[in-house]
């Protein structure tokens, strides 16, 4: 197993490799009670994970909660609150996330309410999930107004990483994570982006691209915890991407989204004179042959009211990173709208 360890006030651990779920019983020994929240189509999972939990001695159920986004609502949270209260969850309990990141999200949500807080173990069972929303201690759910903006800070008691379940991940799922993935390498990895030029499809190296990432991910919410600093870093090309992801109802994926944020986000730091045109055409060239978007056909207009509001604004100024160079992330605060209408043009569709 590959292990990276998370610092901070609660250190955790991130455990990969095939069969990490069996360690379940050894983060949560001595627990009385678990709740296992899932989708539907995790059943199967979700409840090996009851199974190896009532075996170690542990009260554990299921709660299921819809897929994907449609799980990360107010009203599917306060669902889940009355079962956490029909089974009589306690402070000393604990919630065990197993699923997607949109599940992850939703579970460390409902561990961080409850009763003010109880521990969340993630099974995190998409590769975006386990580079991105099961690690760091980000919960949250989406309201009309944008994604993620109602949330905690709550870190897990530990995250366990199975790569055995990548083998039933549809393969646009997994291209989908290797955005968050390259991401990593953008702002901190160069290696990640090594291995990716070299196999685009992520599937030669799968658990070293993993431990990479996590690392870096691990590396920036161990210093910063409450996104202050550092940590905001990791929200490179996020900006536009969660403004796309808004204005298609969240039907796009994820990943498909960031896909375009980053190559918006290295021509705005090209028009900056922030990074060099062969560093910016990298970022297109690598996103475009791991398989993701690179263009989309919206409305600029609007894109940018629904960017102002996003939860990296403060007040009315628009905040992007971008790079200083490769592996050298900053902050572009109310960039000049030349640059932002140019960067615009370089991921637009109707100027393709």
């Amino acid at each position: 197993m590959r292990r990276v360890g998370v610092a901070g006030d609660k250190p955790y651990e991130v455990v990969i490799g095939p069969g990490a779920q069996t360690e379940l019983a050894l983060l949560l020994a001595g627990t009385a009670r678990a709740v296992v929240v899932h989708s539907a189509p995790l059943a199967a999972l979700a409840g090996a994970a009851v199974e190896t939990l009532q075996t170690a001695g542990v009260a554990a159920e299921a709660v299921v909660v819809p897929d994907g986004e449609a799980a990360k609502t107010a009203e599917v949270a306060a669902g889940a609150w009355e079962e956490f209260g029909r089974l009589g969850l306690t402070r000393t309990d604990a919630v065990v996330g197993v699923g997607g990141g949109a599940v992850t999200d939703l579970a460390g949500f409902l561990a961080a309410t409850w009763t003010r807080g109880v521990r969340v173990v993630h099974l995190p069972t998409s590769l975006l999930g386990m580079v991105d929303a099961a690690v760091g201690g980000k919960t949250g759910i989406n309201t009309g107004a944008g994604k993620n903006l109602v949330g905690a800070f709550h870190p897990p008691a530990g995250v366990l990483v199975d790569t055995d379940v990548l083998a039933g991940l549809p393969e646009a799922e997994f291209v989908s994570g290797l955005a968050e993935v390259v991401k990593c390498g953008f702002i901190a990895d160069g290696r990640i982006l090594e291995l990716l030029e070299a196999d685009p499809t992520g599937r030669r190296d799968t658990a070293e691209l993993i431990e990479r990432a996590v690392q870096v991910k691990a590396d920036a919410v161990g210093e910063d915890l409450f996104d202050t600093g550092r940590r905001e870093f990791l929200n490179y090309g996020h900006t536009l991407a969660h403004a796309i992801e808004r204005v298609e109802d969240f039907g796009w994926r994820h990943g498909e989204a960031v896909g375009v944020g980053l190559v918006f986000a290295a021509e705005l730091g090209a028009q900056a004179g922030l990074l060099s045109r062969a560093e910016a055409d990298r970022h297109r060239t690598l996103v475009e042959a791991i398989g993701l978007p690179v263009r989309y056909a919206g409305d600029w207009a609007t894109l940018q009211g629904v960017m102002r509001i996003d939860k990296k604004a403060r007040g009315a100024s628009l905040r992007f990173v971008v790079l200083d160079g490769m592996g050298n992330p900053r902050i572009l605060t109310d960039p000049d709208q030349a640059w932002l209408d140019a960067a615009w043009a370089a991921v637009s569709e109707e100027t393709a």
